[in-house]
């Protein structure tokens, strides 16, 4: 299965790269939000934050912290949103674990309103039940 991503890792594709090191690379992406709008990639391949190998993930996320402040010193946002998404109910539309980094300025006019929900009673109680099950079970793993 192709993946543009991969493509852009081993030359294939085209990208504007920022930043590129032994373990991951980024690039501006193609359909920015706002412009220097970036994206950062382990070159290894991994459909999404679950598969991510911990040496992997560790390399993207100090990539991630480290073109965050040069957009940031560059760009001089009021703001930065850091952004993964995972699966298609969240968005996401390629196949590659990624990192946005989307600059925000006043006035942009790109709006992420979240419709907050109430727990009724007793229900957070039983989603935080749920979760420290699964962490109980995974601990031994």
């Amino acid at each position: 299965m192709s993946c543009i991503f991969c493509d852009i890792v081993s030359g294939i594709g085209k990208a504007e790269i920022l930043f590129e090191d032994d373990s991951t690379i980024s690039f501006l992406d193609i359909r920015p939000l706002n412009f220097g709008h970036s994206l950062v990639i382990p070159k290894n391949h991994y459909n999404n934050f679950y598969d991510v190998a911990d040496k992997d993930l560790s390399s993207v996320i100090k990539a991630t912290q480290f073109l965050t402040n040069c957009i940031k010193t560059s760009l001089n946002p009021d703001g930065i949103n850091i952004i993964s998404n995972n699966g298609s109910s969240a968005g996401q539309t390629i196949y590659h674990f990624h990192f946005h980094i989307i600059p925000r300025f006043k006035n942009d006019h790109f709006t992420f309103r979240p419709q907050f929900k109430d727990y009724s009673e007793g229900l957070m109680k039983e989603f935080a039940e749920k979760i420290r099950s699964a962490i109980d079970s995974s601990k031994g793993k």
